[in-house]
This record gives structure tokens, C-alpha cells and sequence, in this order.
């Protein structure tokens, strides 16, 4: 690994974004996220193997809500003019759940980003989605879509040169114990294990390999506990979505970058 890195830009959606991975109750509907993590990873291990190198940079440029040509459009300039020497690209989510998700189209955009990021000497990563329809129902409508966005994921990364942490060949991934209760993002746990997986990809040093060990087995729920759970779901969070999908809204309208430009990775 190229260490030490000076500047790291973390491109995307939600996920990139850090819901549902709270801060705290002294920093309300403020998250922390898998990004966040791994900066601190990066950082904290530059200050024990290089103590001569300066203080790592991080912006993180993600928005709630945004598709991937959004994200192409509206973070990758941005994220150019501050030169990074590392940044994480993953979007996909928001247009895989669509309908007439146009899965070229969003290859295309994710190439678009990876090559040019690369191009000025950058190392990029990004990781695969792990398929849900476990958790959520309907969701099963788009696992061969997810499936193929996986493998083209890949393919095109090894073209680009973009390391994969490739979740979506993990078992755990799909453990509900790692999702919040939208069952579309993951949790603190969840978060910490993605920080970690893409931290092992980059070959950070002292990272461990607890990201990649299953958790102990689960007691099984009865199918009335399922339905309920699940009907509590769909109205605390899929019959929401769809109201406001069906009135042209996002969750990230009004939603602006956390984290827009470069500042310290302050780590204890």
C-alpha cells in the first residue's frame, strides 16, 4: 500500500453517507458510517507507521437519495479539484430498487468515476452490495439485477484498477443483526465491518480479521414474529418511501454533504 496518503474523498449515497450509524445524543441526526471509519483507520495507522507524515485529509461528499449519475454529476468535480490520493466510489442502491433501472447506464457512470480518479493517481475502492431479499420483502424482485451489478462491479474494477472489498461474498452481510431497522442500511456493527473490510483491501496495517467471522447463530422466529415484524416495518419504512417516491421526493432533498471539503482526520 502507497502509504502514507495525504488526502482521501469518499464519493456516494447513503451508505457512503453513514445512515443509519448514529454519532450520538450529543450530535442528533448526525452519522458517523463506514467512510468515517475508514478514515480513521487510514489515519491512525499513518500516525503509528509514519509518524513523519502529516495529518490525513478526508472529505466526504456523500448525499442521501442520490443516484449514481447524480453522484457522477454532482461529487465527482468537486472531488477532482481536491486531488485525492484515495477515495471510495459506491453508488447503485437508488437505482437498482427502480424499475427500468438501466444497469448500463450505471456501469458507465461508476467507470466514468473510477477511470478518472485513477487517472490522477488516486487508489479507489469500492465494495459490492450483498442481496437483501432476506430481510426485505418484494426485495427479491431484483436479485438477479444485484447479482449482475456485482459481477460487472468486479470486472470493471479489474479493469480500472479499483480494489473490491466484495461484501457481497460474505455470508454476515445478510444477518439482520447488522442492519437497522430500515433493513436497507446498516448499523454501527454493520458500518464497523465494512470500515474494516475496505481496510483490509487497502492492506492497512494492524487490521484484524473479525469483519469476516460470522456471528454466533440466532434464534430462529416463529412465522407470526416475522409477519409482525415485518408489518412494522412496512409502515414505519416502505409505505413512507413509497408516498414520497410517488411524489417525486428524496431523502435528500434539502440534504447537503456532510463533510464537503478536506479537513483533518482527528483520531484519539
Amino acid at each position: 500500500m502507497p502509504f502514507p496518503y495525504a488526502r482521501y474523498v469518499a464519493l456516494g449515497d447513503s451508505s457512503t453517507e453513514g445512515l443509519d450509524d448514529p454519532i450520538g445524543p450529543d450530535a442528533p441526526h448526525r452519522y458517523r458510517g463506514w467512510a468515517d471509519r475508514f478514515a480513521a483507520h487510514v489515519a491512525t495507522s499513518q500516525r503509528t507507521t509514519h509518524s513523519e507524515a502529516p495529518t490525513l485529509l478526508y472529505a466526504n461528499l456523500a448525499v442521501r437519495g442520490r443516484r449514481t449519475r447524480q453522484v457522477l454529476e454532482t461529487q465527482l468535480a468537486p472531488a477532482l479539484a481536491m486531488r485525492p490520493d484515495l477515495a471510495t466510489v459506491f453508488a447503485g442502491t437508488n437505482d437498482i430498487i427502480q424499475s427500468g433501472c438501466d444497469l448500463d447506464a450505471v456501469l458507465a457512470d461508476l467507470g466514468t468515476m473510477q477511470r478518472a480518479l485513477r487517472d490522477q493517481g488516486a487508489t479507489v475502492l469500492t465494495i459490492t452490495m450483498p442481496d437483501l431479499a432476506d430481510l426485505i420483502p418484494f426485495a427479491g424482485r431484483v436479485s438477479a439485477r444485484l447479482a449482475d451489478y456485482n459481477a460487472r462491479v468486479r470486472a470493471l474494477a479489474a479493469e480500472t484498477g479499483t480494489l473490491v472489498a466484495d461484501l457481497a461474498a460474505h455470508p454476515w452481510v445478510t444477518d439482520p443483526r447488522f442492519w437497522s431497522a430500515d433493513r436497507l442500511h446498516a448499523n454501527a456493527e454493520g458500518h464497523r465491518r465494512i470500515a474494516a473490510a475496505l481496510a483490509a483491501q487497502l492492506g492497512v496495517p494492524g487490521i484484524t480479521d473479525d469483519w469476516a467471522v460470522p456471528p454466533s447463530a440466532r434464534r430462529r422466529r416463529s412465522a407470526i414474529g416475522r409477519a409482525v415484524e415485518d408489518l412494522t416495518w412496512a409502515g414505519g419504512h416502505f409505505l413512507p418511501w413509497l408516498w414520497r417516491h410517488a411524489r417525486g421526493r428524496s431523502s435528500g432533498d434539502l440534504i447537503t454533504a456532510k463533510r464537503p471539503r478536506l479537513e483533518p482526520v482527528l483520531i484519539d
